[in-house]
């Protein structure tokens, strides 16, 4: 997901792709726990994306204080 589609949506949507894209981390993790994982760096890019969530909410609750 790119930071351009990121900045785009509400507070509320990025709660919820937040926690759709936790969902699909541990999905992932659970696939490559029973080795069914085919590509290792999805973990990677789901890991930025969320961190990348992470960062806009906290810089939109600065913002509103």
């Amino acid at each position: 997901m790119k930071i351009n589609e990121i900045k785009e949506l509400s507070a509320d949507e990025l709660q919820t792709k937040e926690k759709e894209l936790t969902d699909q981390l541990f999905k992932l993790r659970f696939q490559k726990s029973l080795g069914q994982l085919e590509s290792p760096m999805k973990i990677k890019n789901v890991k930025r994306d969320i961190a990348r969530i992470k960062t806009l909410l906290k810089a939109l609750t600065r913002k509103t204080e």
